[in-house]
């Protein structure tokens, strides 16, 4: 009878280990995969930032997430985020007013050139009724929740050789880089050069060997692509405030609680905060830099850039696309 006992006591204990072998890989599994496609370079902003948001998101809910970090387009192509999304294939990115505007025509309005007045500005439009509308639409035509609003710089142009730039006709016959989407490229026809499309990861290559003149990017990108390397001159047209959004997708989104969902849009506030005071900062002292490395760098006549970009948007089908009155209702922003 001990013996019995004794018998079915072990068999339970080891009926018990097994159980709680296979119970561990289970509850490992319970945690939410986030996974996150970028195109940034490690040096960037706001590629940094995913690691604050990881951090933030960890503290505030331990245990709950796997979050994991894709840099350098190594998961997904430049442009292919918000498709993989739709798909279920990706849970977060950052996502361009120009990916945006691909499904959503009237977002194209933030990919014109001299359109957002400054960060500050930026920030009041996205962050107010426009961006509520705005990104209701985005929801809703792309099946991507927009959580927070950054700072990607303020565009300006960075030529493989020095050349004299005042308005747009002195761009002409210049091959300029741009992202491969046709907003991009109407942005660099406007500004008077020859729009070609490269990808991001390719550019640095470009430049050296002269299969593009130039490309347009925010300085703190143009210091973290070290493409101060390969280039003579950096011209400060400021043609566009640049945005990039953090972006979940709908299936991800829906599926989190209330309480998930409240900690993952503060960690993504928490990261936009670190990335925009971060580059906002450099870009401050950039221009320095850039001249200690042996670039020119030149402010043309913006009044003129400002004038010949504005006429050919709103000569283009652009135009027709924005809701009446929003370029007011952007400009009236305070």
């Amino acid at each position: 009878m001990t013996y019995s006992r004794t018998l079915t006591r072990r068999t339970l204990l080891a009926a018990a280990t097994s159980l709680s072998a296979f119970a561990l890989p289970a509850w490992a599994q319970a945690k939410t995969m986030l996974r996150i496609s970028t195109p940034a370079v490690p040096d960037a902003w706001h590629a940094k930032m995913w690691t604050v948001f990881k951090d933030a998101l960890d503290k505030a809910a331990p245990g709950e997430f796997d979050t994991q970090i894709n840099l350098n387009a190594t998961l997904f192509k430049q442009g292919a985020e918000p498709t993989a999304m739709a798909r279920g294939n990706l849970e977060l990115t950052s996502v361009s007013a120009a990916d945006l505007a691909k499904l959503v025509p009237e977002f194209s309005v933030f990919t014109a050139g001299y359109i957002l007045r400054d960060p500050a500005h930026q920030q009041k439009v996205f962050g107010g009724p426009i961006g509520a509308e705005l990104f209701k639409t985005v929801s809703d035509k792309m099946g991507i929740t927009i959580l927070s609003t950054c700072y990607l710089g303020t565009r300006q142009l960075n030529l493989r050789e020095a050349r004299k730039v005042q308005t747009p006709a002195d761009l002409k016959g210049i091959k300029l880089r741009m992202p491969g989407s046709k907003d991009w490229l109407f942005l660099g026809n406007a500004l008077g050069a020859t729009a070609t499309p490269l990808a991001f990861g390719e550019v640095y290559l470009g430049l050296k060997t002269g299969t593009i003149d130039g490309q347009d990017n925010p300085l703190p990108s143009v210091r973290a692509a070290k493409f101060y390397e390969v280039t003579q001159q950096i011209v400060l047209t400021s043609h566009l405030v640049d945005s990039l959004f953090i972006a979940i997708s709908n299936k991800t989104w829906n599926a989190l609680s209330s309480a998930q969902k409240q900690k993952v849009s503060a960690a993504a506030h928490t990261a936009a905060v670190y990335n925009n005071d971060n580059t906002v900062q450099e870009e401050a002292q950039l221009v320095d830099f850039f001249k200690k490395q042996g670039l020119q760098v030149n402010t043309p006549d913006v009044a003129a850039f400002r004038k010949s970009v504005q006429a050919t948007y709103q000569a283009s089908d652009y135009a027709k696309t924005w809701p009446k009155g929003l370029v007011e209702r952007i400009n009236a922003t305070q």
